[in-house]
């Protein structure tokens, strides 16, 4: 309705409750407003220049998807973290250095985009948040970021995620458990080889070029065998072998952690921190279906880490790699 006629109703309303004559009230008729009069709950906001950044008036609650870009942005603006129905937020192309934890309260948040930013690091806190339920599509490409936390594997809907052009080392060690992933590109970073459940993934689409992989030689291992094992090393063996029940409430925090990233030997017997690591040659087409060249070479082969549980299980693997070459 008219906003001054719905004020005088209001008026009305509160005169007749605190006992007022009906015949002494300011009534009159109220016209239903017209279709076009109404102004329908705005979902999506594209502002692409610092000029057109609201800062003095409130973004609609109602918006589903917003675009932020090219506005030198040094921090996410805490008013957008209220925006509880958004499903898309493009930040790409600011400054932004930090990301709060609270991005993890956007519980309907399907696809986030950072490229081109400042970023450092991505939070752990992030990784545990209700993003786990939601996040689908993760940019961080053109960024400062040099290593993923271990728990940001937790983002198990993961189904497109960018890392180009950052300072990565290494990907993150359980990144199989994103079995929903399927396009992935991590090109032009620093790593030097894949993590051994790189193995586990299934995926459409794969980006490494540009990286600078060590030439793998599974003839020099690197040996952390301790003999004998120690009896937390037997404990976390049989704990992950027979798949024992832990968690905080029975075992400390640093061996619940410990536990998360055992490794597993080519046996499937796992091992913690008594095992012997390689790297080998795998060719990138057992994990995806399309692959970007690694190098100028034509090459789909990238080193992989292969950990051993003992000495007779890197022996076996020893003798099949001499007989296959």
């Amino acid at each position: 309705a008219n906003a001054s006629n719905l004020k005088n109703f209001l008026s009305a309303v509160r005169l007749a409750h605190q006992g007022t004559d009906t015949g002494a009230l300011p009534l009159s008729a109220l016209v239903p407003a017209k279709t076009s009069e109404v102004e329908k709950p705005k979902t999506k906001m594209i502002i692409t220049s610092r000029r057109d950044y609201p800062l003095t008036k409130n973004f609609p609650y109602s918006l589903e998807h917003l675009q932020a870009s090219y506005c030198k942005l040094a921090r996410i603006d805490t008013r957008v973290l209220c925006l509880k129905k958004l499903r898309k937020l493009d930040l790409s192309h600011n400054h932004i250095k930090q990301l709060p934890a609270t991005i993890g309260d956007l519980i309907c948040l399907q696809e986030l985009n950072l490229h081109d930013n400042h970023l450092e690091s991505f939070s752990g806190a992030l990784c545990n948040s209700t993003l786990q339920k939601s996040l689908q599509f993760l940019d961080l490409s053109q960024n400062k970021i040099k290593a993923l936390p271990i728990q940001f594997c937790q983002l198990r809907e993961l189904v497109n995620l960018k890392l180009d052009d950052n300072e990565l080392i290494r990907l993150p060690f359980k990144i199989g458990q994103l079995d929903h992933l399927r396009f992935l590109s991590a090109a032009r970073n620093k790593l030097p080889f894949l993590p051994s459940d790189f193995r586990k993934l299934c995926l459409e689409n794969l980006d490494l070029f540009g990286n600078p992989f060590e030439q793998p030689n599974p003839l020099v291992p690197n040996i952390q065998l301790k003999i004998p094992l120690t009896l937390l090393e037997c404990a976390a063996r049989a704990t992950i072998n027979y798949r024992i029940p832990y968690g905080c409430h029975l075992l400390p925090s640093h061996l619940c952690e410990d536990l998360e990233v055992a490794k597993t030997c080519q046996c499937r017997s796992a091992c913690l921190s008594s095992f012997i690591q390689i790297t080998v040659t795998m060719n990138l087409h057992h994990v995806a279906h399309t692959v970007v060249l690694v190098d100028n070479m034509g090459g789909t082969e990238a080193p992989i880490i292969c950990y051993f549980c003992s000495l007779d299980c890197y022996s076996q693997f020893l003798d099949r790699y001499l007989q296959s070459n």
